[in-house]
Order: structure tokens, then C-alpha cells, then sequence
């Protein structure tokens, strides 16, 4: 099947950078004034989640080194619900993938699945807590602010998020997540949020905003009692900083690799366009995506949102821990497996077949790594006149064919010199 030539594009996105993360930390520590409010000795439980953040291990090792420093005794317990597995031993394993160990961090690490009961909300909503957090003298959460995948509202991804699923483990997770089916997540937000701010002992939450380049571009502790307050101006300067695709549509995205360290469903819906109830500034057609990231620990929750697939992909896949996860998100389509095959080119080849009337070497193609790598894509010859005098996108070098192994399977981005083409 003939394919149309690719473009190498450069992404110009405005990118404010955090230079010194520890500084950083250490400055919003003392002017939220909490050294004041945490007594020598008191017990402190950092909250820690499954997102691949840049700069994750300094910021969480800093927050501790700043505990010790007013004489408190920190420890990190995981805060991702289901996640690693829904079991305590996953969830460390998924925290040592970043980095984050007892060993590393100056704190241990106390994972658990047991919760502690809270009570209900007044719609009824049971909720419960992480048995160590809920032990503690204090708690910080420590979490990136971003657009939900699979909703839309003031309040995001971000501390709320943390604070009422995270640290559910995956019993208060899957409560949750059943209760959004009849109650509009705003109000989940307003009632169980505030109803476990008021139970619990949530000193602070230390906010990440990243850039459109996978950097922190902003860090701010906020007091535990400002968060439902503070987060909605949070998520409007992330969704700022969200980085997004050169061109408005194509008829097939391929997603090099898709994974929990990338996104909670593996790829960022507001970027490939299939957020639930929102028109995306981009569309495509099909998705293909090739490959489930190392740091997923064979989590492929999020493969639904694609139309094709490989079968190494599918091999790589835990089907345990990906139900596990999609179960307590209620979120059954985010575990379905597409259509796959051996070879990236038959994969591709099965997806232009079915994207209209376009010839396949007409088609528009977009190839990303993943929805957070985005200052260089891929997009066909076919999408050039939309690049034209754009003063945020440059093409790097003339256009050339898809560039395949001797297998069938597409060379790295940039990596054609000794590739097999496209024909």
C-alpha cells in the first residue's frame, strides 16, 4: 500500500520552566507557614501518585528533607487507587519505577489496601480513607494539575482528585467512580471532597503544573483548607500549558507508545480528541497506537480509546491489572482490545483502509511518540498548506516515506537514514 511522505515538524510552544526545583519547594513550604503548624515528632504521610511528572523524586525527596528539617517523621504512601494492580506490593513497585524508594526518598515507603470508614455523604456516598494516612498527624498531597481525561468541570485531575480516589485505595476508588455514574462529577467534588477535607488531617497539597515540553512550569503548596477553593485557577493556567497537535485533523494518528506514566488512560483524550462530551480543537479518524510504556507495569487501561493496535502490545498487556483498574473506574471500554496485528505496517495498512474515500497516499497522517512528547511530531506532505507561515511549527527537513525494519515495524521518529520505505 503506497503511503504519503512524512514531515518532520518542530513545535514553538511558550514554556515557563521551574530552574530550581528544590528551591522551589522549600520556598512554598515556609510561605504557606506550615514548619509553623507541624510539631516535632508529628508523623506526616507525603502522598505520592502513578504519573510520570518530571523532576517527581526531587520534589517528593525535597518536601521530606524540609519534614525532617522542622523535626517531623515523614513517610510516603501511594495514592492511585486501583493502580499497581489495586495490590500494596504493585503500587510500590509502581512508585520505585520513578524513582521513588525508601532508599532514595529518606522516608520510608507504607503501602496499603486497607481503608478506613468515614461515613457518607449527604447523597449517600460512601466514603473511606488510606489506614496510614488516616493515621497520621498530617498529610500532604503531592499531585500534577491537569485536564481530566474522561470528564470535564472546575475541578480536574489534580489534589481534589487525590484526596477523594487516590487515597480511597482502590475500595474508596471504585466508590467513586460508581457514584459519578449517577452524580455529575462537580458535585462529587463539592460534596466528597469537602466531607474527607473535614475528616481528615490534609496539612497541605503541593500543586505541579507542567509546560507544553513535560516540565514543571509552576509549584504551589496549598493549605489543605484553600484547596477546593485555589485548584479551579490551577487547572485553568494547566490547560494554558497543554500541549496539542500542529494540525486540526488527520485520518490516522499513530501513537508510538501509550502508558500510566504518560496519562490515567494512557493517552491524554484532549490531546488525540476523544474526551467524552467535548469537541477537541483535533479529530482523527482512526488511532493506532504501538506500544504500553515499561513504567504501566502491563497496566493497558485506555487501549479502548484506540481503533488499532499490535500484538506485542496486546502480549505486554497484564489483563488483570488493566480490568482491575478499568473495573474501579467504571470504565469498561478503556480495557477493550482493538483490532491488532503482528507488524506495525499491517496495522497501519488495516487502519487506511478504513478512513473513507482518500487514497491511502493522500491520507493525513499524524505520528506522535506519546501525548506528552509533542515539540517534534510527524505529520504527512498531505497536511503541509496548514503549516504554512506559522510562526509556532517548522518543518526540520525535506519530506520522506515511513521508515519500517526488515520485520514490518516503524523506525524510531527520525530515524529513516537506514530505514526500509514505505511504498
Amino acid at each position: 500500500m503506497p503511503y504519503p511522505r512524512m514531515l518532520r515538524v518542530q513545535q514553538r510552544f511558550e514554556a515557563p520552566r521551574v530552574a530550581d526545583l528544590p528551591a522551589a519547594v522549600r520556598a512554598e513550604f515556609a510561605r504557606i507557614g506550615l514548619p509553623d503548624r507541624i510539631r516535632p515528632g508529628q508523623s506526616v504521610a507525603v502522598a505520592v501518585g502513578s504519573r510520570g511528572i518530571t523532576g517527581l523524586p526531587v520534589i517528593v525527596r525535597t518536601l521530606v528533607d524540609c519534614l525532617r528539617a522542622v523535626g517531623a517523621a515523614p513517610f510516603i504512601v501511594p495514592a492511585m487507587g486501583s493502580h499497581g494492580g489495586a495490590t500494596a506490593e504493585g503500587q510500590e513497585r509502581v512508585l520505585a519505577g520513578y524513582g521513588i524508594t525508601g532508599e532514595t526518598m529518606g522516608a520510608p515507603v507504607r503501602a496499603t489496601m486497607e481503608v478506613v470508614e468515614l461515613g457518607t455523604t449527604d447523597d449517600g456516598v460512601p466514603v473511606c480513607w488510606d489506614r496510614y494516612a488516616y493515621e497520621a498527624d498530617h498529610v500532604v498531597a503531592v499531585n500534577r494539575i491537569k485536564p481530566h481525561t474522561g470528564f470535564a468541570g472546575p475541578i480536574e485531575s489534580g489534589l481534589v482528585k487525590m484526596i477523594m480516589i487516590g487515597l480511597g485505595n482502590h475500595v474508596g476508588a471504585a466508590r467513586v467512580h460508581r457514584a459519578s455514574v449517577d452524580i455529575p462529577w462537580d458535585r462529587l467534588v463539592r460534596t466528597v471532597g469537602p466531607a474527607l477535607l473535614a475528616r481528615c488531617r490534609v496539612a497541605c497539597g503541593l500543586a505541579i503544573v507542567e509546560n507544553a515540553c513535560d516540565e514543571v512550569a509552576a509549584l504551589e503548596a496549598v493549605p489543605g483548607d484553600a484547596i477546593l477553593a485555589r485548584e479551579p485557577a490551577l487547572l485553568e493556567l494547566a490547560r494554558r500549558h497543554m500541549p496539542h497537535l500542529p494540525v486540526a485533523r488527520a485520518d490516522l494518528l499513530i501513537v508510538d507508545e501509550m502508558g500510566k506514566n504518560i496519562s490515567g488512560l494512557g493517552m491524554d483524550t484532549t490531546v488525540i480528541g476523544r474526551k467524552p462530551g467535548v469537541t477537541s480543537a483535533f479529530q482523527a479518524t482512526r488511532v493506532f497506537v504501538r506500544e504500553l510504556t515499561a513504567e504501566s507495569q502491563g497496566n493497558a487501561h485506555g487501549l479502548g480509546l484506540a481503533d488499532f493496535t499490535t500484538a506485542r502490545l496486546v502480549r505486554a498487556m497484564d489483563r488483570r491489572t488493566t480490568a482491575v483498574n478499568a473495573l474501579a473506574a467504571v470504565h469498561p471500554a478503556g480495557a477493550m482490545i482493538p483490532l491488532h496485528f503482528e507488524t506495525d505496517r499491517e496495522a497501519i495498512d488495516a487502519a487506511l483502509a478504513t478512513v473513507g474515500l482518500v487514497r491511502p497516499v493522500d491520507a493525513r497522517i499524524v505520528r506522535i511518540r506519546n501525548t506528552l512528547a509533542l515539540t517534534e511530531v510527524e505529520v504527512s506532505e498531505t497536511c503541509r498548506a496548514e503549516l504554512a507561515g506559522r510562526s509556532d511549527a517548522r518543518v526540520l527537513e525535506p519530506a520522506r516515506p515511513l521508515a519500517f525494519d526488515a520485520a514490518g515495524n516503524l523506525l524510531p521518529c527520525g530515524a529513516g537514514a537506514t530505514a526500509r520505505p514505505g511504498t
